[in-house]
């Protein structure tokens, strides 16, 4: 039987979704652990968690683990739909106890970490960066494959390839809301690359504005980050956000509003007008 499935549209993210899994071994009663990742098979999220749907009924599956990206996200709610079943959301330092899947996930901007759990079966949504990529083991793999027609028809559809990995990235200079037009971001860019990183980019500017690849979305519900320095630019320090830089080593903001939230967990601050900082610091980095 096979105890826990993995689904992740995301290579790199279905590799830490295995590592996750492997994890759960010493709390499966003493027997092996048996895994099985489940390979993208459709870019339409019901099609694929009908496939997904299948494989756990076929192989008897307590746990599916779905890598928390925009699709993986629409995959767990319909495959949850499907199976009658709970998701856990955005969690991490995954358990068994008994009937039990147990995790844990930030809470009030990071300072605390919540307690949440589900009887099994059930689905996990797990962020990235929660676990360490798998290396030197592998696991069964599969393509899962349905012949169920998709609800809704595509006009057409296009492939996009994230070339940007900040869950690897040593210093990281984030944008946010205070920028007043997209063009303007090249002076983020620009700080991004005099410090030797790369730029993030808050909610806003990526799913709402649509200025930055959702690849650059940082916070709860995108990518979560451990650099060196993260430095947030024009950005208020909303919850969602803050989740996800609590692990940076040093966190930094610029923010014109000396009440912005960002200025209770960072370590050093400054209130200003990023149109006047940030030339200011790229003249004392002698790229200006």
């Amino acid at each position: 039987m096979t105890d826990v499935l993995t689904f992740s549209d995301n290579p790199e993210l279905a590799s830490e979704l295995a590592g996750a899994a492997l994890s759960l071994a010493p709390a499966a009663g003493g027997r092996p652990l048996s895994v099985k990742v489940i390979g993208h098979a459709s870019g339409d999220p019901q099609l694929t968690a009908v496939s997904i749907a299948d494989a756990v009924r076929r192989t008897g599956a307590s746990v599916v683990l779905v890598g928390a990206t925009k699709f993986g996200r629409m995959v767990a709610g319909s495959l949850a739909v499907q199976l009658r079943i709970g998701v856990l959301s955005d969690v991490r330092s995954l358990k068994v106890d008994g009937q039990r899947l147990i995790g844990t996930r930030a809470a009030y901007a990071g300072k605390f970490n919540a307690t949440v759990e589900s009887p099994v079966p059930c689905i996990a949504l797990v962020p990235p960066g929660a676990y360490e990529t798998l290396s030197g083991r592998s696991v069964p793999e599969e393509t899962a494959t349905t012949e169920a027609q998709p609800k809704v028809r595509r006009a057409g559809a296009e492939v996009h390839t994230p070339s940007l990995d900040l869950r690897s990235a040593r210093v990281i200079v984030s944008a946010g809301r205070g920028f007043r037009k997209k063009e303007d971001l090249e002076l983020a860019d620009k700080l991004a690359h005099a410090l030797g990183g790369t730029m993030g980019a808050s909610r806003p500017l990526s799913s709402d504005l649509g200025w930055l690849g959702e690849e650059h979305h940082i916070g709860l519900t995108g990518v979560y980050v451990h650099p060196d320095l993260y430095l947030a630019v024009g950005i208020s320090g909303q919850l969602q956000h803050v989740a996800g830089i609590r692990d940076s080593k040093v966190i930094a903001a610029i923010n014109r509003d000396r009440q912005a939230p960002i200025f209770q967990v960072v370590d050093y601050g400054v209130v200003g007008d990023l149109y006047e900082v940030i030339p200011a610091l790229l003249r004392l980095l002698g790229t200006a």
